[in-house]
């Protein structure tokens, strides 16, 4: 929103040519018309004005109170000034052609101040009309509509710039402390309409009511508040980002994918890379701004005090579930009730009513069928599995065993759910899908791409599928509750449960509002009884800081950054920031024969011995305070966000480009841009590799060479011979999966290209996403060494192939929000070929013309595509602006 009011804010300026005036909303208040514009009256002998009716109408669409907004404005203005001519002026108010004329002058003031004042023109009636604000306005309007700018109508304008002014009144009452902002948790009751419209929330609960009137929360203080997963936490998070982006008009930084104002589920801390970047950033706003309000949320912390010390921040807590979850497990035929009164923790609830044939039994010895059977289709049902291939196993064998009648629930929304899973696919649909939707059952993993994952996640949602097979990255990834949660095994892969996943997974059992109880049902062999116990009934880990465990990510990349960003530039400023971060707090993870400041010299002296700092650390002056200095390949390191473990290899092998890039095809780019880390994730299949390579031209096959994989030994590899030349495996995965991006660049086929590599769809899609994300970070690397100049301009174009994967003519309209690659198509086949086609299209229009294609899509499409319009009108505006600003050192004029 604040997007369209700036450039409508501009366009109408414009309008009024309004020169070297940023249409200030102050400016105007204080002055809102001149003496001039008193003295160019409309005179009745002068022939009608043919703009006037439409002028008329435009402000007849604005509401009375507007009208009278302006009218007010006049008069705050008025009594200011003691000229009879403006006497005059203010006694015609309140006449309804006043009513039209003065809020145009209004806008007009800032283009009448930066004029000279002519006292002759009072006498002078034709000037007077030539002058006239109608005239000028529609001048310039017109001459608005000669040039090649977005198309806005009048009363589009107008109403904007008015709401624009309005906001600006109500900045200034919120400025004052004695106002009352609103009566929802000092927000305006619309919010409260909005959530109850959109959300069906009616009331808060009373640890939210609690949670949001806490003094440390009015004062502004950094606050952590931990509930069970399902207690109501994102509500408090998104009243919280409201107030700040409302009321107080202050930025909202949002930490993906749990997220307040800097918000996230606070064990994640803990948990690798992911965690050492979170702290990382926190640290960096607590040590550098004072005024920054941190909020934390998190369903499972136990060391608090640690994390309350590092963040500064206040601690809130509750018990509070609004559905009751009861905890099982199963053992053979038995479900025991999880109790910490009983004396092995565990109490016998019932045995399995479920009569199995002897097939069966073989088939479903876990009795996954049984417990299923006892909640769908009216209650929904989560299994997770421990793999992939586990989750797909699971629910080809329940729909196999199910009754008939299954089918008929819900049967033409799952009809739709399989054509919507076949249009993603572009034709195809998983095999697996296709005999499991009509049942209502589904999988859910990374296998899937993120379209078939949405879609599987709302028809969930909706009730139309009942049972998902799902991996525990849905329990911490998506809000997807049960009535029922069946964990198909105590492990994730070959590792046992933790704490904090068992939570998380099970905490999706229970809906608000939807069901009165929820359970999780933990299936156990009995091999592994001792260890569930100790899993249930066993205190949740501690959150710990992983800057020493993931060193290239964590302490060095921090290290790097605070010199480049001149946080901290000297030894002594390094070591009183690393006292603020959740590592100086837990200084018990330290090496026992090394302290932190130790710590520290070591992390300095390796980005020194690696070319990134420039500098010296002894034993002697490391406690001086000598300046570091970043070496230009330490900027274009923390600038692009390489991570340090592969920048000196990065530079040598663009340096090696330089010498010989093979620029026959985008291959040899390609293979600079496939991700480092995706390599230890990749197993080629070398028939299949044999088979790329083959198909290769003769300068595609030196780019192999080059980079250090000889045909030999993809023969021999593809041949099963013996290898006797040592070649990295690094660089052999690195170019596999160049293969595979080499071929989603020339099919643009998700599907075709996974089959081809016997890969899954989603795995590939990653790969995609990541080498967009990797040729990005490539790219600003290039942009700071100047020696690479000669990338940027490749990297920029293969970026975008990257990032859309689709043929050329589609990536306009991929730009747009909520069109991907089948719509694009869709759109483009249609004629919709533009951003400016689908900017002006009539949403009913593409209803009808669209298939499958809802109003409200529509809407947002054309939405979008008017908002990316506006924007890049506005950007190459401020481009012509800044070439025509006349130069303030312009020799020979001082």
């Amino acid at each position: 929103m604040w997007l369209t009011l700036k450039v409508t804010k501009r366009v109408l300026a414009k309008s009024v040519t309004v020169t070297q005036d940023n249409f200030s909303a102050s400016e105007n208040v204080v002055d809102i018309k001149s003496d001039r514009e008193g003295a160019c009256q409309k005179h009745d002998s002068d022939p009608p004005d043919g703009n006037q009716e439409l002028t008329e109408s435009i402000f007849n669409d604005l509401p009375s109170s507007q009208l009278l907004y302006f009218e007010k404005m006049n008069e705050l203005s008025s009594a200011s000034r003691t000229s009879p001519v403006s006497k005059g002026r203010d006694e015609r108010v309140n006449s309804s052609s006043d009513k039209v004329r003065d809020p145009l002058s209004f806008y007009a003031g800032a283009e009448r101040r930066s004029r000279p004042t002519d006292s002759s023109s009072h006498s002078k009636p034709a000037l007077c009309k030539a002058e006239s604000l109608k005239d000028h306005l529609k001048s310039a309007m017109t001459g608005n509509a000669r040039a090649q700018t977005l198309q806005v109508s009048k009363t589009k304008q107008l109403k904007e710039a008015v709401l624009s002014e309005e906001i600006f009144v109500a900045r200034k009452a919120i400025e004052s402390p004695s106002v009352d902002i609103g009566p929802f948790y000092r927000l305006p009751s619309k919010v409260k309409d909005l959530f109850r419209q959109l959300r069906g929330i009616e009331t808060l609960y009373e640890w939210q009511h609690d949670c949001l009137t806490l003094e440390s929360l009015q004062q502004r203080k950094n606050l952590i508040y931990s509930l069970p997963t399902s207690g109501g936490k994102t509500l408090v998070a998104e009243i919280i980002i409201l107030q700040e982006l409302l009321c107080r008009q202050k930025d909202v930084l949002m930490i993906l994918p749990y997220v307040a104002i800097v918000q996230e589920k606070l064990h994640m801390l803990g948990e690798g890379s992911r965690g050492a970047i979170l702290e990382i950033t926190l640290a960096k706003i607590l040590y550098t701004s004072k005024t920054t309000q941190i909020i934390g949320m998190s369903a499972t912390l136990n060391n608090v005090g640690d994390l309350q010390k590092f963040l500064q921040a206040e601690y809130y807590t509750n018990n509070f579930r609004p559905v009751d979850l009861k905890e099982y497990i199963k053992i053979r035929d038995t479900i025991y009730a999880v109790d910490s009164k009983s004396e092995n923790g565990f109490a016998f609830s019932r045995l399995l009513n479920f009569k199995y044939s002897s097939n069966l039994e073989r088939a479903d010895p876990d009795h996954i069928i049984a417990l299923v059977t006892e909640v769908i289709p009216k209650y929904s049902c989560l299994i997770f599995c421990p793999t992939k291939k586990s989750c797909e196993n699971v629910a080809s064998l329940v729909c196999k065993y199910l009754k008939k009648e299954f089918r008929a629930h819900k049967e033409r929304e799952k009809e739709d759910l399989i054509k919507n899973l076949k249009s993603i696919g572009n034709g195809t649909v998983c095999p697996v899908l296709k005999q499991t939707v009509p049942f209502g059952i589904a999988y859910h993993h990374s296998g899937l791409t993120n379209d078939e994952r949405k879609s599987i996640e709302e028809a969930y949602s909706s009730g139309v599928l009942c049972l998902l097979a799902c991996t525990a990255t849905l329990a911490a990834g998506v809000n997807l509750p049960a009535r029922r949660v069946i964990l198909r095994s105590p492990y994730i892969g070959n590792d046992f449960l933790k704490k904090n996943q068992y939570k998380q997974m099970i905490g999706r059992a229970g809906r608000a509002g939807i069901d009165s109880a929820g359970e999780s049902i933990l299936i156990v062999q009995e091999k592994d009884k001792h260890l569930v116990q100790d899993l249930v009934h066993s205190p949740l880990e501690n959150c710990y800081s992983n800057l020493l465990l993931e060193l290239t990510k964590g302490m060095q990349s921090l290290l790097l950054s605070l010199v480049g960003l001149k946080i901290a530039v000297t030894y002594e400023e390094v070591d009183n920031f690393m006292c603020c971060t959740l590592l100086g707090v837990q200084q018990q993870l330290l090496p026992k024969e090394k302290s932190l400041s130790e710590v520290i010299k070591d992390g300095l002296e390796n980005l020194i011995e690696k070319g990134l700092l420039k500098g010296t650390i002894s034993e002697k002056d490391h406690n001086s305070k000598s300046a570091l200095t970043i070496t230009p390949l330490g900027k274009a390191t923390y600038k692009s966000s390489i991570d340090l473990a592969y920048c000196n290899l990065l530079y040598r092998e663009l340096r090696k480009g330089l010498e010989g890039l093979v620029l026959e095809s985008n291959l040899h780019l390609l293979y600079l841009s496939t991700p480092y880390d995706m390599t230890f994730t990749c197993s080629p299949d070398w028939m299949i590799y044999f088979r790329q390579f083959n198909q290769l031209s003769a300068a595609e096959r030196k780019v192999a060479d080059i980079v250090g994989v000889p045909e030999s030994f993809i023969t021999k590899k593809a041949s099963g011979q013996a290898i006797r030349k040592n070649v990295d495996n690094a660089v052999v995965n690195r170019l596999y999966l160049t293969f595979v991006l080499y071929s989603l660049l020339k099919e643009t086929n998700i599907w075709s290209v996974s089959e081809k590599f016997n890969m899954s769809r989603g795995y590939v899609q990653n790969l995609l996403s990541s080498a967009a994300s990797f040729a990005s970070c490539l790219l600003h690397f290039c942009e700071e060494l100047e020696e690479f100049w000669v990338y940027k301009a490749l990297l920029t174009e293969l970026t975008k192939q990257l990032t859309y994967c689709v043929k050329a003519e589609l990536i306009p309209l991929m730009e747009v929000a909520g069109v991907l690659e089948a719509r694009a198509k869709q759109l483009y086949n249609a004629g919709y070929k533009t951003l400016a086609h689908l900017a002006n299209a009539n949403p009913e229009t593409l209803v009808r013309m669209i298939e499958h294609l809802s109003r409200r899509q529509a809407k947002q499409i054309v939405s979008s595509a008017k908002m990316l319009l506006s924007e890049k009108a506005e950007a190459l505006q401020e481009e012509v602006e800044e070439l025509l600003k006349v130069p303030t050192d312009i020799p020979g004029t001082h």
